[in-house]
């Protein structure tokens, strides 16, 4: 699956989509700033699989700060099975510049 730009995730929140978002931050990164995503850093990824095992079958919108440790975890979920995984571009720094 293709990844998502920040314009298009924008679009979706503004719509109150119910999007299924993955923060692999640390803790201290989700508590200065978040977009109400579920929080597994990915260090614990592997072992908390099964909090988001429900989500399979369905889209994930996987972000960090910059892209490149959701871009990991992006590629463990697919490991793991999980179909529908995209990456946000250039993460939540990105994200807030544009529309925060």
């Amino acid at each position: 699956m293709q990844d998502i730009d920040a314009k298009e995730l924008n679009e979706r929140l503004l719509k109150g989509e119910n999007l299924h978002i993955l923060d692999v931050r640390e803790t201290w990164e989700y508590e200065e700033e978040n977009l109400n995503g579920k929080l597994i850093p990915l260090g614990e990824l592997p072992q908390r699989l099964l909090e988001i095992e429900d989500w399979k079958e369905k889209e994930i919108i996987v972000h960090c700060r910059s892209g490149s440790r959701s871009e990991n975890a992006k590629k463990f979920l697919q490991s793991k099975g999980f179909r529908n995984v995209r990456n946000l571009i250039g993460g939540i720094s990105l994200y807030l510049e544009q529309y925060g």
